[in-house]
């Protein structure tokens, strides 16, 4: 089996769960599991209209691909694909996507929750919420669950 080339992209539309699912097991027969995290936009109780992702085209996409070549050197995967949306995103709408395949399912599952504890914490995007009333919230920081579920790897 040939080194794996995640495939990593950041784009403004919408992205087919079911076509990167095809895409990531196309030609591939030694797959046992693929993981699969789709990250969608709450409503946060009726209030958001919309969060607002933005990001450094260039930046986003290289370190994503840093971090995603230390998961390949972690753990045994067959295939990786992380899609990070950008722009005006309303509640309800992707965000999100990692497809981490592997034969067998503990890789591919230590490696989804990996990149995502990574992208809810340390990837280079930032959120701000825009309100129904109007309003922008401002900022979103990481939440302290999400920075504790993330510090687990590092004892790892």
């Amino acid at each position: 089996m040939g080194a794996v080339a995640p495939r990593i992209v950041v784009q403004q539309s919408d992205f087919n769960i079911a076509a990167e699912m095809e895409h990531i097991t196309a030609n591939c027969r030694n797959i046992g599991a693929v993981v699969t995290f789709s990250g969608l936009c709450r409503d946060e109780a009726g209030t958001l209209a919309a969060l607002e992702i933005e990001h450094y085209p260039g930046m986003a996409e290289a370190e994503i691909a840093r971090v995603a070549t230390d998961v390949l050197e972690r753990w045994t995967l067959t295939g990786l694909t992380i899609i990070h949306r950008f722009g005006l995103i309303k509640p309800g709408e992707n965000i999100v996507l990692v497809l981490a395949a592997s034969i067998h399912r503990e890789a591919a599952f230590n490696a989804a929750s990996f990149l995502m504890d990574y992208l809810k914490n340390t990837a280079p995007f930032w959120k701000k919420e825009h309100l129904i009333t109007g309003e922008e919230r401002g900022w979103v920081e990481a939440k302290s669950k999400d920075q504790e579920a993330f510090k687990r790897w590092h004892s790892l």
